[in-house]
């Protein structure tokens, strides 16, 4: 595997990883122990994909990865899979950071 190969998908891993140390070492919310925040995530997912595929779809793509820079693995509807990491990442990152700032004030109230 090239570097190039691993341009999109090691920032990718690396964002899930942060964002996963980020709850688990600093925030502590339980956010992830939680059957409602994976409900959202499948929400997400829900949108997620008929969107990402309509943008990335090979045969009209509005959106072009340099295929030089993915790992070529794409799913459903030609979506790259490292547009699920990064989607995870950011919806969990600021679902994380809202259940802090609710932590904080129901704290801030006792």
């Amino acid at each position: 595997m090239s570097i190039g190969r691993l341009a999109y998908i090691v920032p990718a891993i690396a964002a899930v990883a942060v964002v996963c140390i980020a709850e688990y070492a600093v925030l502590r919310t339980g956010l992830l122990r939680r059957p409602s925040y994976w409900a959202s995530i499948v929400i997400v997912l829900g949108f997620q994909i008929p969107v990402d595929g309509w943008l990335t779809r090979l045969d009209a793509p509005i959106v072009r990865y340099n295929p030089d820079h993915i790992l070529g693995a794409r799913f459903p509807w030609d979506i790259p899979v490292e547009d699920f990491l990064f989607g995870f990442a950011l919806v969990t990152a600021a679902l994380l950071c809202w259940e802090r700032a609710r932590q904080r004030q129901e704290e801030a109230r006792s």
